[in-house]
């Protein structure tokens, strides 16, 4: 499992980690509540898993995406982002706050990843 927390910022070992599954896009999983960002996994179930035993994170704070390297875009495209909790019927983040804060936080965390390629 290829599963990197990212602290503060991310490393070019970070990016080397989580490409070790998906080389063309970087998986992301993010606990918006706790500000918590996870990349990598084969699936984005492997990070929350992560998020939920190492932080003690809730299901419904957690949501996923990742970054197409190819693209250079952000994207909001999880299975573990179907919520009926929200009302989040689809892999998409459509919740308007859950998608906001998600790409806020992957934005900023993860905001030297294109140079870190």
């Amino acid at each position: 499992m290829s599963v990197v927390i990212v602290k503060n910022k991310i490393t070019k070992e970070d990016i080397k980690t989580a490409r070790e599954e998906h080389d063309t896009y970087i998986k992301i999983t993010a606990d918006i509540e706790q500000k918590e960002i996870a990349i990598g996994g084969q699936l984005h179930a492997d990070a929350e898993k992560l998020l939920v035993i190492k932080f003690n994170s809730k299901n419904k704070y957690i949501w996923g995406g990742g970054y197409s390297i190819s693209r250079k875009v952000f994207t909001t495209d999880a299975i573990l982002n179907i919520k009926p909790y929200y009302q989040n019927d689809s892999t998409e983040i459509l919740y308007p706050e859950a998608r906001e804060a998600f790409l806020k936080l992957a934005k900023q965390t993860l905001k030297e990843i294109e140079s870190l390629l």
